[in-house]
């Protein structure tokens, strides 16, 4: 069964497919399983991350919440948001492109929807272009693991 990036449903990755990548393939590869480890590991650099990540999310507070009262304004309350069917929350109008994309919302999918929103689901109306940081894009989905429950 195809997921939303065309990729067959399963395991991101197996060791055969690993070694018949290219060299710079297997780094993309290889930093997002790092970030969804880091993302996902209990412990006290997880605790640091989301501290970073509730700073950085600073900037994402002038249109989401993440508290389970918050408003909808400019972009959806994120609430609840792991595990969530993109574009799927009542109350809040969503582009076609993102009803449509797919996605339900992990640490990969969120990490590759922050980093270009535009290129990740294209037509969707998210204004900002954007986190280029790989270490800022993790700390941001540490906080959001965190605050979002």
């Amino acid at each position: 069964m195809a997921g939303p990036y065309g990729k067959t449903a399963g395991p991101a990755i197996n060791v055969e497919d690993h070694l018949a990548m290219s060299g710079a393939a297997r780094f993309g590869a290889a930093r997002r399983i790092a970030l969804v480890a880091l993302v996902l590991t209990p412990g006290t650099a997880l605790a640091a991350d989301a501290a970073a990540g509730k700073a950085a999310f600073a900037k994402c507070q002038v249109c989401h919440a993440v508290d389970a009262q918050g408003r909808q304004t400019l972009g959806p309350n994120l609430h609840g948001l792991f595990g969530r069917k993109a574009g799927n929350l009542a109350g809040f109008k969503y582009s076609d492109a993102m009803k449509n994309s797919g996605i339900t919302w992990d640490a990969e999918t969120l990490a590759r929807f922050l980093r270009d929103p535009k290129l990740a689901i294209p037509g969707n109306r998210m204004a900002v272009p954007g986190e280029k940081s790989a270490a800022d894009v993790a700390n941001l989905i540490a906080y959001l693991v965190e605050a979002t429950r």
